[in-house]
């Protein structure tokens, strides 16, 4: 007789500082491990799994992110009171944010779904050390106008096989990008914050390892004049390998939010 299991999509926040990514890793605190941990003690006895929508690097933060939960034989009595004893156990840099039940069709990686990606960052003068967490800063001087005209290069549907770290013979790396602009960072504030900060937005369907990470640094060789916008739009020829060798720092990457259509 085949077991009956239920399906459950829950959101979750973290911040990512202390943590080696999403996916679980011997030895390494990581957000699955740590979500695991505590869904053993608050779930008891019963059998579960969970699949996570993206698998983040180290540092790197959520403001919004997901993951499925299979629950073997017994639903949950109650998803609202479920919720207030998941946040009870997480750690402090861990909030479930929401718990809707789903049915066995719903597949978190196959299901269409948008994501978008923040990247603040500052430079020319170093931020306050409360901001790290959040905030990647370069020290030197960058032609932010010139990196602002040079973002928008990226939007659209391109080979990103020069943005993408350790791809196999079977990466996919046509990949469509539907937003890509550097703009004055209004979205997330804080008191220790520079005057003045700035954001990468990414908006799309799917992204390659370290994508989002190397087109930011990627910008940043261009601020500082190592590249110019021809090399930019050169380095998106399907025929040219031109391989991006600065990954920016994990702690300035925020997955802003994924939406599943």
């Amino acid at each position: 007789m085949k077991q009956q299991r239920y399906y459950y999509l829950i959101k979750i926040q973290y911040l990512g500082y202390r943590l080696h990514g999403w996916q679980r890793q011997p030895g390494l605190k990581t957000v699955e491990g740590l979500v695991k941990k505590t869904l053993k003690f608050v779930l008891g006895e019963l059998h579960f799994k969970v699949l996570g929508s993206s698998r983040t690097d180290a540092m790197v933060s959520a403001h919004e992110s997901a993951f499925e939960l299979f629950i073997d034989h017994e639903p949950l009595e109650n998803m609202a009171d479920f919720l207030v004893l998941f946040n009870q156990n997480l750690p402090p840099d861990i909030r479930a944010l929401s718990i809707k039940e789903v049915d066995a069709a719903f597949n978190i990686i196959q299901h269409p779904k948008k994501k978008e990606y923040l990247y603040l960052f500052s430079f020319g003068r170093k931020s306050h050390p409360f901001a790290a967490p959040l905030m990647a800063t370069f020290p030197e001087n960058l032609d932010v106008d010139l990196m602002m005209q040079g973002a928008h290069i990226f939007e659209g549907k391109h080979s990103f096989h020069n943005y993408c770290t350790k791809p196999t013979p079977h990466t996919v790396v046509e990949r469509e990008i539907d937003t890509c602009e550097i703009l004055l960072n209004t979205k997330i504030t804080a008191s220790f914050f520079p005057d003045k900060s700035y954001l990468l937005k990414v908006t799309g369907t799917g992204f390659l390892r370290n994508q989002i990470r190397l087109i930011m640094g990627a910008m940043v060789q261009l601020g500082r004049g190592e590249f110019s916008i021809a090399d930019i739009e050169r380095s998106l020829a399907p025929d040219v390998k031109m391989p991006m060798n600065y990954i920016a720092p994990g702690s300035g990457l925020i997955l802003n939010k994924v939406d599943f259509e």
